[in-house]
């Protein structure tokens, strides 16, 4: 477990460094952090007991399928937020504001390609994956989000903070049910793909 806690002492930083330091391009930030972790929790696991990556077709499809389930689930929760808290509209514009000044194809191209399947390599396929060898399923897959969501603190913004909680559960039980990273490889890279560029919920 000392390898999980400096890891997640890692990422708090490299996520601190992606959203809070002003300098450098966030996309790339987040990008290249994500992938650094993703390398260095794949390179200390033995082999044996590293995450699978079986591209059948039902966990493709699976993987779609959930993505688009999410997508509908964040759709009307934007809806919902926006009648009981006014203030998260501002919220999640802010998040949008991160992409300005990169193109959409760039943008497009590290979240199918890098920052989605690192960020499950690193979060599904390792911390949560360490966490269920030690507790109750279950229990695993709530404290990996709650991980999950804590690096988002350096955002200081609660409607992030809540969307990271709620993707990192969806994407934790999808991982549990499946024991394989392709469909939820998919259904992050295809989700995030979706609400930030094909069909933002600004």
């Amino acid at each position: 477990m000392l390898y999980l806690a400096g890891f997640l002492g890692l990422a708090l930083f490299l996520w601190y460094v992606s959203f809070a330091l002003s300098s450098g391009t966030f996309w790339f930030k987040l990008a290249f952090s994500a992938a650094g972790l993703a390398v260095l929790s794949f390179l200390v696991q033995e082999k044996e007991n590293r995450p699978k990556f079986i591209a059948g077709f039902p966990d493709i499809l699976i993987g779609a399928a959930s993505a688009a389930v999410l997508y509908g689930m964040f759709r009307l929760g934007s809806i919902v937020l926006a009648v009981i808290l006014p203030a998260s509209s501002g919220q999640i514009e802010w998040i949008y504001a991160r992409g300005d000044g990169v193109s959409l194809t760039t943008v497009s191209l590290l979240l199918l390609f890098i920052t989605s399947p690192a960020e499950e390599i690193f979060w599904r396929g390792y911390v949560q994956k360490q966490l269920t060898r030690k507790l109750p399923p279950v229990t695993g897959v709530v404290l990996c989000a709650c991980f999950y969501s804590v690096v988002h603190i350096w955002t200081f913004n609660p409607t992030l903070l809540l969307a990271a909680f709620i993707a990192g559960l969806f994407w934790g039980f999808l991982y549990l049910w499946r024991k394989n990273l392709t469909p939820v490889i998919i259904s992050h890279a295809l989700w995030t793909w979706s609400i930030f560029i094909l069909f933002p919920v600004t």
